[in-house]
């Protein structure tokens, strides 16, 4: 769904483009269902596939502080303060936090990351096919798919013995965690003549071939996050004309085209459950979820909901493009658990927290991350 935008450069609108738990799994059920993680996705699931040189360009300082100041105290590539989605249901199963596929020398016997800032679900291809220089991130959700081919060859898991020893051990007990793909894809075409039908089509088709040839090779149990409610970050809020908003105060239109796409990626899932019925595949509602706490943040723990919590200063959302969070001039607030949003696009780990334990023990995912665990503890 188009929007009008303010004037503003072309750097600007290149930020927007990238997305880039502790919590107690019931007594009843084993404490380490699940060996593994395999995890894919945006900026908003990398745990640092993507550095400065091939980052995002308005958060190519990812690497220098404040990034990583409330956990890890140090900057790691991650676009937040903290821990991410990701990382808190690591921890709910019990597992270490999952090393990014390009490090090198990995320790990869409890998994992998394969998510990458910037990603897209469509190919990096027809965005330069189709002269959107916006794009400068060349991995997709297909280029994760290969790097994951990739690695289960580097276990002995060979194409041409998909039901060797070798595969089983790197597929059983497995949990495929799908953060969120496809705001980039969007993004990517602001100002362009390509429609969001178009784009919304073309990433649900390669979306759909990435999840089948996940189920296909044997995934079992997997969890796929819906797009979040876009039009409440800080830079969407900054970019938009004021008449613009929607109950919440968002913006209008972008949330809707994440609505748009979040129905056509749950229609594709009911049809994968059919295919796959041996699966479980659960819809993890990010934009619901996200909506919820814009409504009553005070009731999560949120003075905060628009203000980045790293950011320039400038009023009224702490954000502007020459003085983005870990540059010299930028400044983080000393309370993030007070915010949603770190960096005028990422969020904090405070609202990753509150984001994952909707997911994992509340009514945000469908069926239940309860029956999925369940569902594995029957299975064995």
């Amino acid at each position: 769904m188009a929007h009008s935008l303010k004037p503003c450069s072309a750097f600007i609108i290149t930020i927007f483009i990238f997305f880039s738990v502790s919590t107690a799994i019931p007594k009843a059920l084993n404490p380490r269902p699940f060996k593994k993680i395999y995890a894919f996705g945006d900026s908003f699931t990398d745990t640092g596939n993507t550095r400065t040189a091939t980052g995002p360009t308005g958060f190519a300082h990812v690497s220098n502080p404040p990034y990583g100041i409330t956990y890890f105290h140090r900057p790691t590539n991650r676009y937040s303060d903290g821990r991410l989605v990701i990382d808190f249901v690591a921890e709910s199963l019990s597992l270490p936090f999952l090393p990014p596929y390009i490090h090198n020398k990995i320790n990869a016997s409890h998994g992998v990351n394969f998510a990458v800032a910037g990603a897209t679900a469509i190919n990096h291809s027809f965005f330069v096919k189709n002269n959107l220089t916006l794009d400068i991130t060349p991995e997709s959700i297909q280029t994760q798919l290969l790097w994951f081919n990739k690695f289960l060859e580097s276990q002995g898991c060979k194409k041409s013995n998909q039901s060797g020893p070798e595969c089983k051990a790197a597929l059983a007990d497995a949990l495929f965690w799908v953060g969120e793909i496809g705001v980039n894809d969007y993004a990517y075409t602001l100002g362009s003549s390509v429609s969001g039908d178009t784009i919304r089509k073309l990433a649900m088709d390669s979306f759909t071939e990435f999840l089948q040839a996940l189920l296909k090779k044997g995934a079992k149990y997997v969890v796929v996050q819906a797009l979040p409610t876009t039009g409440c970050l800080p830079l969407a809020m900054y970019l938009a004309p004021q008449d613009d908003r929607d109950d919440i105060g968002c913006v209008k239109s972008v949330n809707n085209q994440s609505y748009t796409h979040n129905a056509a990626l749950q229609a594709k899932l009911q049809q994968l459950r059919q295919k796959f019925p041996q699966a479980v595949i659960v819809y993890a509602d990010y934009w619901n979820a996200f909506h919820t706490v814009m409504k009553s943040p005070e009731k999560y723990g949120f003075k905060e909901p628009f203000k980045a919590c790293c950011g320039s200063g400038e009023p009224p959302y702490n954000f502007d493009v020459s003085a983005a969070c870990g540059t010299p001039s930028a400044t983080a607030c000393p309370n993030p658990s007070q915010y949603v949003n770190w960096d005028g696009v990422h969020l904090t780990e405070a609202m990753y927290k509150v984001m994952s334990d909707m997911f994992l023990n509340g009514t945000y995912s469908h069926p239940s991350f309860n029956y999925l665990l369940g569902n594995k503890q029957r299975q064995g």
